[in-house]
C-alpha cells in the first residue's frame, strides 16, 4: 500500500478507539486547555500518532525517546511525528511518514481511524494534530538509531495505574499531567493527550492527584529523561 494512501476504519478497528475518536470530537478535553488557544498563522504545522495497539496486556500505545544529544527535547518520550513536509497531502500524511521514518513501521500495517482537533505549543510555535491510529502489533521497531533510540509499546493498564500518575509544576508555573511507567517518564504535551484519552476510553483510575513534583527534581529523579 502506499504511503501516501490513507484507509478508512474497518473491521480491525476495535469499537471502542472509533467510539473514543467521536468522543474526542464532541468532548471539552480540560487536559489540554493550555493547548487549546488558537496559534498565529504563521505557526508551524505538525503532526503525531497516537497509535493504539493490540498487545499481550491488552491495548497499549507507541511511544518513542528522543536521543539526548539533540538540542531540541533531548531524551524526550513522545509519540511518532514530525514536521509538515512539502510532499506532504495532509496531517495523516505526515503522521504516517514521519512515524515510518523514525521506527521502520509498516505503513500498511496501520489503519487511520481519525486526525483530532490541531492543538498549538506557544513555547514553540508549533501546531499540531494528532493522529489517532490502529494496528494489530508485533515486532517493536528498534529506532532510527538517529534522533531516536528506541521505540516503546506501553500497556494502557500501565498508564492508568494509580501508582504511576503524578502532576508535573513546570518553570512557568504551568502544573500539567505526569506519567511513570518503567523506564519511561512522560510529561507535558504527550503526557496531557495521554490523559486526556484515559478518561475519553473510561480507563482512568481514580489516583492521588495532590501528588506534585517540580520538572527539574522529577527529571533527575526519574532518569534524567522526559
Amino acid at each position: 500500500m502506499a504511503l501516501d494512501t490513507a484507509p478508512p476504519p474497518g473491521p480491525h478497528v476495535p469499537p471502542w478507539l472509533t467510539d473514543v475518536a467521536l468522543r474526542a470530537g464532541r468532548d471539552s478535553a480540560p487536559e489540554l486547555e493550555r493547548y487549546t488557544s488558537p496559534g498565529p498563522a504563521s505557526g508551524r504545522s505538525s503532526a503525531v500518532l497516537v497509535l493504539f495497539g493490540s498487545g499481550e496486556d491488552g491495548p497499549d500505545l507507541l511511544f518513542l525517546r528522543r536521543s539526548g544529544a539533540l538540542r531540541d527535547h533531548p531524551g524526550q518520550v513522545c509519540f511518532p511525528g514530525g514536521s509538515v513536509g512539502p510532499q506532504d497531502r495532509d496531517a495523516v500524511h505526515t503522521a504516517l511518514r514521519e512515524t515510518a521514518e523514525e521506527t521502520g513501521l509498516d505503513r500498511a500495517a496501520i489503519r487511520v481511524v481519525a486526525p483530532l482537533r490541531p492543538l498549538y505549543l506557544a513555547w514553540s510555535g508549533f501546531s499540531v494534530t494528532p493522529v489517532l491510529g490502529w494496528w494489530e502489533g508485533g515486532t517493536v521497531p528498534s529506532g532510527d538509531g538517529g534522533e531516536i533510540v528506541s521505540v516503546h509499546r506501553v500497556p494502557v493498564r500501565d498508564l492508568a495505574d494509580p501508582a504511576g500518575r503524578l502532576r508535573v509544576r513546570m518553570t512557568e508555573g504551568y502544573t500539567g499531567p505526569g506519567f511513570l511507567t518503567g523506564e519511561l517518564f512522560l510529561w507535558g504535551f504527550t503526557a496531557s493527550l495521554v490523559a486526556w484519552l484515559l478518561r475519553l476510553a473510561g480507563w482512568e483510575r481514580p489516583w492521588d492527584a495532590t501528588r506534585v513534583e517540580e520538572l527539574a527534581d522529577a527529571k533527575r529523579r526519574y532518569g534524567g529523561v522526559g
